[in-house]
């Protein structure tokens, strides 16, 4: 298992620091030119920064969707039925493949789909807008797109752990005069934030590495304004067949992603 984990990641090191593999029968080392010119692409300068708003802002909403459902499931605001079609409801989304998720909200977000017609019915809109092709309103609404699709796993990971959470810890809160505000501020949230951490940390791994959607749905474009560095790199492999480059910009995001693996990792043996 582990040679199936560190072969591939030897090669890419390796194909990274020699010129093109593919198109040359004798490639020769390059040292670090092929990363210098990734770094230096103003292309990749546009997906590191388109990526790093679509992650914060994906898992910032993520947790804050997340949370504030699972309050709400574990209050005594809706009855049990009703709680139970919430629930199902609110999960929905994560039952969903990306591949279903991307056709739902292309036609969703449709010059002529629903959303426009509901926003031009309320009066928001004058005219159609397309909200996937449009460089203005593109990265938005992907990044809209994940939140949805992703707010499930934080509501249901956040959901168990409130129901985890001893009850007389709320009683002691009471006698002691605690509010509601109060006893979410010092109890709710130090007994949550473990699985919040995990959560959050395991969130930035994988939204950073978030391309399935992102291909289906806008391809990177219009003129680069969705480009993360997963399709980048992706585009260098099989659109521009430049592999050592791409070896490259695959050894960038490998690091990225080391990074927050070491916090999560150190996060939980912290916890253990």
């Amino acid at each position: 298992m582990v040679l199936l984990m560190v072969v591939p990641i030897i090669m890419v090191v390796g194909y990274s620091v020699m010129d093109n593999v593919i198109t040359n029968q004798n490639p020769q080392p390059v040292g670090l030119e092929n990363y210098v010119e990734v770094v230096t692409d103003p292309v990749f300068h546009t997906a590191v920064r388109n990526t790093i708003y679509f992650t914060v802002v994906s898992v910032a909403a993520h947790l804050v969707l997340g949370l504030a459902f699972a309050l709400m499931l574990n209050s005594g605001l809706v009855s049990g039925r009703i709680r139970a079609v919430f629930r199902m409801i609110y999960v929905l989304p994560w039952l969903f493949t990306v591949a279903i998720i991307a056709v739902l909200w292309r036609l969703l977000l449709n010059p002529n789909g629903v959303i426009n017609y509901l926003l031009d019915v309320a009066g928001f809109i004058d005219s159609k807008v397309e909200w996937l092709a449009n460089p203005d309103t593109a990265l938005h609404a992907i990044t809209f797109i994940n939140i949805w699709a992703g707010y499930p796993f934080f509501m249901v990971s956040l959901l168990a752990g409130l129901q985890g959470i001893p009850k007389n810890l709320y009683e002691a809160a009471r006698v002691d005069g605690a509010g509601a505000a109060h006893q979410f501020w010092h109890v709710t949230i130090p007994q949550l934030k473990p699985i919040i951490i995990s959560m959050v940390l395991l969130d930035f791994i994988w939204t950073t590495q978030q391309f399935a959607l992102i291909w289906m749905t806008t391809g990177g474009g219009p003129i680069n304004v969705t480009e993360m560095l997963s399709t980048f790199t992706y585009k260098l492999a099989f659109s521009r067949y430049e592999f050592s480059l791409a070896s490259a910009s695959a050894v960038v995001v490998l690091a990225l992603s080391m990074i927050l693996a070491f916090f999560y990792v150190r996060h939980q043996k912290a916890r253990d």
